[in-house]
């Protein structure tokens, strides 16, 4: 049987395909597992033909933060990333809705990235442009006050009606504790521009760019 085409190996030799369909393997995941943790090896490079899969880094506190997600047509770029360095994961990987994958085993991605110019390229500015998101995450934990995170957050969700999240999943979202943002959400709902339910979120108006501690 042939083997789905991604994105990535679209316009490769039709050699290449052949082999990509005799070593490539499928996989079907399902909502919830895990896909791999931190310090595990990396298996082969997995390609999304659908679904949505987490990538979240734990701190020893528990504390977490996605650092991104990856879904139809992307590249896991910290697979990436362990395949050339040959070293474990530094994050997690969870299915967030049912994903189909395709994995390049080491191999096979190792011979590609060597002969296959229209592959490389592929790959390294698929790698360029999740590099772009990673860094802009960084500027907002490091330089971004909470509150205008989230209230960012809460404008990007404005007009869509009740959106479904708990707050520990909203907090590991945003890089921070439970509490922090049980104690914003409040305050927005204070002032008006939400209204809380149990595992839901309600934007009423969206907040304003700029918020204050005094309300918060």
């Amino acid at each position: 049987m042939m083997t789905p085409i991604h994105p990535i190996l679209a316009g490769l030799d039709p050699s290449v395909q052949a082999r990509i369909s005799r070593e490539a393997r499928r996989l079907d995941l399902a909502a919830g597992q895990k896909v791999f943790e931190a310090g595990s090896l990396c298996q082969g490079l997995p390609l999304v033909l659908g679904g949505c899969i987490r990538l979240q880094m734990t701190a020893c506190s528990g504390q977490e933060i996605t650092l991104y997600r990856i879904s139809d047509g992307d590249v896991c770029p910290l697979s990436l990333s362990a395949l050339m360095q040959g070293e474990g994961y530094r994050a997690e990987a969870i299915v967030e809705e049912d994903a189909r994958v395709i994995i390049l085993p080491f191999g096979l991605f190792d011979d590609l990235m060597a002969a296959s110019a229209p592959f490389r390229r592929q790959i390294l500015g698929f790698f360029s442009a999740r590099l772009d998101t990673l860094m802009l995450l960084v500027e907002q934990v490091a330089f971004r006050r909470m509150d205008q995170r989230l209230a960012n957050w809460l404008r990007d969700r404005a007009g869509q009606g009740p959106t479904r999240i708990t707050h520990q999943a909203l907090a590991a979202e945003l890089g921070t504790a439970r509490e922090v943002v049980s104690r914003l959400l409040k305050g927005f709902e204070r002032n008006g521009y939400v209204t809380l339910a149990r595992g839901e979120i309600t934007v009423i108006k969206p907040p304003p760019a700029e918020v204050s501690d005094c309300w918060c």
